[in-house]
């Protein structure tokens, strides 16, 4: 049994198969809990995952070895998210104006308090770096982090804090401030939640979600294109 445990660790199977047993269970366990806003399934799966690889002693860094052919579907998954996008063309060009207007205010402000936060609290350079990529999607977010450094882990669980945070604090102030607009909520959640933003904004209807996809894609490449720049000439 524990030649089998070991061979176990070292295959992409065990790694495999306790993502994806980890994520249905998920999606089981947030229909149960009757789809709160506060906990979605990738929460829930997240943690389904930590634990079973702390039950099973499986190191994170041989885990993230074994796992990183799933990692690599996150391009074509974020790329497919033009299909929504072509479908609602027609309203995403009537908008265009106050779209390009709030974009860059909404970047900016998105990597901008997180990292002034940190930086007020003392934190190391490194800390900084993970945490500034935190409201762009995980296949870019990572591609800025090489480029200004930081740490994969740190930067992963901003991601997901981040994603499930703006979810429940859109929904909020949305009642608070008694907005309806599909779009409006969808872009809101696309800019500051991505991929899980997009998730809460789908489960409002396809508007949300194109408008969300929209949100997710302009903010990533305005961040990618203007982070590492930005942290160069601060000398960060």
């Amino acid at each position: 049994m524990s030649d089998l445990h070991a061979s176990l660790l070292n295959t992409p199977i065990l790694a495999i198969a306790l993502t994806l047993a980890a994520y249905l269970g998920g999606i089981h366990l947030f229909e149960r809990l009757g789809r709160p806003s506060w906990c979605p399934a990738v929460l829930i799966g997240a943690v389904l995952t930590a634990a079973s690889l702390w039950l099973l002693r499986y190191e994170y860094a041989d885990y993230q070895r074994n796992v990183a052919w799933l990692t690599l579907l996150l391009g074509p998954a974020t790329v497919a998210l033009a299909v929504p996008l072509y479908q609602q063309r027609q309203h995403i060009f009537a908008l265009w104006k106050p779209i390009l207007c709030c974009l860059p205010l909404a970047a900016v402000l998105a990597a901008f308090y997180s990292v002034l936060i940190a930086w007020l609290l003392g934190a190391p350079s490194v800390v900084l770096a993970s945490l500034a990529p935190k409201s762009v999607t995980a296949p870019l977010a990572m591609g800025i982090m090489e480029q200004i450094g930081g740490s994969l882990s740190l930067m992963l669980g901003g991601l997901l804090i981040t994603g499930v945070m703006s979810t429940i604090f859109v929904s909020l102030l949305a009642r608070l401030l008694r907005i309806t607009d599909k779009r409006i909520l969808g872009f809101a959640l696309g800019v500051n939640g991505h991929a899980i933003g997009i998730v809460r904004a789908f489960e409002l209807g396809p508007t949300a979600g194109a408008f969300a996809s929209l949100g997710m894609s302009l903010t990533g490449v305005f961040t990618a294109l203007f982070l590492p720049l930005v942290w160069r000439l601060l000398g960060l």
